[in-house]
């Protein structure tokens, strides 16, 4: 049985209560925060992920399949025009400091969109669970993710299974797909998410979750930002670069989590995490 979650709206003129945050992404594995930007803020990053993906789909590996009628880009942060309003939000700020450190790596900015006709996923996490995870029980990567629409049920929102970021997965396939006798624990645990223009949430990326059917007319586009500890290896999936000029105009608090390569000219970027078992769904 499937259960709809909701969170609190954070209220600008209250501090963010980062206990809470850490005690979500411990136990839940996910959290999130309503009306973090406005819709108008968002309609710009709707456009800018329809640029992206006609340009990645004209592309040999532009785009990667996440099963059918569903795809996910990665981009370079330059060509999303609100990157910096996005990673210098004062919730994602604190959000990253708090479960990461403050030296946490920006490492990824892409999307994923589902289309009409996009079919179920199987239940999976998007990594192998890392041995600082497994044996330290402790986060070293969160996935921030921001709706481009308003969610509904004929979209097929976002499912995901809490408290299962803890779960070793040795025995998963590739470490990342659980085995189908596990399906109905996942599903008495599944909660679907309805999100709107202007919220965000964040997740740990090994939270079992899945994408449902896209019985709509319409498709759902989700910008996606990966950040990191320092150190782990996830940043081998992806491939963001940053232009002088626009490294140089960053904010200095922005630069210091961008340790991408600093180049003259920006070259397409050819996908580098592709999720086997999602290809076919």
């Amino acid at each position: 049985m499937t259960r709809i979650a909701t969170d609190e709206k954070h209220d600008g003129d209250t501090p963010f209560d980062v206990e809470e945050i850490r005690r979500a992404l411990e136990t839940d594995g996910i959290t999130a925060c309503r009306g973090a930007f406005s819709v108008e803020w968002v309609e710009r990053v709707r456009e800018d992920i329809e640029v992206a993906f006609e340009d990645a789909r004209s592309r040999e590996r532009g785009a990667i399949g996440r099963g059918p009628n569903r795809w996910y880009v990665e981009i370079h942060p330059e060509q999303l025009r609100g990157f910096v309003e996005l990673v210098d939000h004062p919730w994602v700020r604190t959000v990253s400091e708090t479960m990461l450190g403050p030296d946490y790596r920006i490492v990824e900015v892409g999307f994923d969109i589902p289309f009409p006709g996009a079919k179920v996923q199987p239940w999976h996490r998007d990594f192998a669970s890392p041995p600082e995870t497994k044996d330290e029980h402790r986060l070293t990567s969160l996935a921030f993710n921001l709706t481009t629409v308003d969610t509904t049920d004929e979209m097929g929102p976002f499912e995901v299974a809490p408290g299962t970021q803890w779960e070793r997965g040795d025995d998963f396939d590739h470490q990342q797909f659980p085995p189908k006798s596990s399906y109905a624990r996942y599903e008495a645990l599944a909660e679907r998410k309805y999100p709107r223009r202007g919220d965000i949430s964040v997740r740990s990326a090994l939270t079992i979750h899945r994408g449902t059917p896209n019985r709509s007319t319409v498709s759902r586009p989700v910008l996606v930002l990966g950040v990191d500890t320092p150190g782990t290896a996830n940043d081998a999936h992806h491939n963001p670069a940053v232009t002088k000029d626009f490294y140089e105009r960053l904010p200095s608090r922005v630069r210091h989590h961008l340790t991408c390569p600093v180049v003259d000219e920006l070259q397409p970027i050819e996908q580098r995490h592709d999720i086997e078992g999602l290809v076919m769904g």
